[in-house]
């Protein structure tokens, strides 16, 4: 067994020992769950393992210290339809300046229109309404060492519910290290931020402080005040190995283990065959281990186009979530 073998078991042991059988679920607890959704159709592919992400601009979704060892400039774009008609876009450019990078993102998921429904109008009252949620990235990167990579993102979060919204402010850390033998460790935290709660015309109300009272104003204007919710805060930490087979072949293994702030721990697994860096078949399979998980494997692949140092891609993902049924990632990538 070679030293390389080794240190990726020791490795891979310590991800599965660092996730405890027994751990609290806080599912509902946070704002801002779009968050979540990861945006990459290679790294959703690849079991959404993505620590140790390196190419293109939404590696820094998992990691912004992937930012600084960028091989060069590069835009990507993705939709997804999401699960119940749920329109999900998400776009990034990382503008790689020597062995700094700067990143710009944008993410935007829409419901569509929904019918108004109440208690005494259970089949709707004629109106519509959506929710639509909205983040902004800036990112910066550095190559600190031939090695070690380091990056930062700071996002500006809101979320609207007919008339009504909330916004908070996150921030996204990351490293990428190198081992010798050519297999990569990262480690990120994100959306480590503010509290939001919800305001606007939808929580104005009208009150009547003394309803026994008669000839008092029964009539007042008020408001409900909503409570203030986390973000939610995920920790991850991954390992990838690149093995190669043969001139033009080559197999990226990846691992990653989760602590999010609203759920149990869990483990994703996934691997990617490259043929001459130009056709990509990918799988996985994510949350290994958490508790009422209703994802699963994944698939998927890709074609790369390089020429004269500009780059073309397009990848796909599709995911398994058990009982809500399945999902699929578009993502269009340009390097220059």
């Amino acid at each position: 067994m070679t030293t390389a073998t080794r240190t990726l078991i020791l490795l891979l042991g310590s991800l599965l020992a660092g996730t405890p059988a027994l751990s609290q679920s806080k599912a509902g607890t946070t704002i801002g769950n779009f968050l979540m959704i990861e945006p990459s159709a290679q790294v959703a592919a690849m079991g959404n393992a993505g620590a140790t992400a390196l190419d293109g601009a939404m590696a820094a979704y998992y990691n912004p210290g992937a930012l600084g060892r960028l091989p060069q400039s590069s835009a990507q774009f993705t939709h997804s339809p999401w699960l119940a008609d749920i329109q999900y876009n998400y776009a990034a450019i990382a503008v790689k300046l020597g062995p700094n990078a700067l990143l710009l993102s944008v993410t935007a998921l829409d419901s569509g229109d929904m019918d108004v429904r109440t208690v005494d109008q259970p089949g709707g009252t004629g109106e519509q309404f959506s929710v639509n949620d909205l983040s902004l990235g800036l990112g910066y990167g550095r190559q600190i060492t031939d090695r070690f990579s380091a990056g930062v993102q700071v996002k500006y979060i809101q979320e609207t519910i007919w008339h009504s919204q909330l916004s908070a402010v996150g921030l996204d850390v990351g490293v990428i290290y190198e081992l010798p033998f050519r297999a990569y460790l990262g480690a990120s935290i994100s959306n480590f931020g503010s509290r939001g709660s919800y305001d606007g015309r939808d929580l104005r109300i009208r009150f009547d402080q003394n309803t026994g009272t008669f000839g008092d104003n029964s009539n007042l204007p008020a408001a409900l005040e909503t409570e203030d919710y986390p973000l939610p805060i995920f920790f991850r930490v991954g390992v990838g190995v690149p093995v190669q087979i043969g001139a033009d072949s080559r197999v990226m293994v990846v691992a990653d283990a989760y602590q999010p702030s609203d759920n149990t721990n869990s483990v994703s697994l996934g691997a990617e065959w490259s043929y001459a860096d130009l056709l990509f078949l990918r799988g996985g399979y994510e949350n290994l281990f958490q508790e009422d998980a209703e994802g699963g494997l994944t698939l998927g692949g890709g074609l790369r186009y390089k020429l004269s140092g500009f780059g073309l891609g397009f990848d796909y993902a599709w995911g398994d979530h058990g009982l809500l049924g399945s999902t699929q990632r578009f993502t269009l990538g340009f390097g220059f």
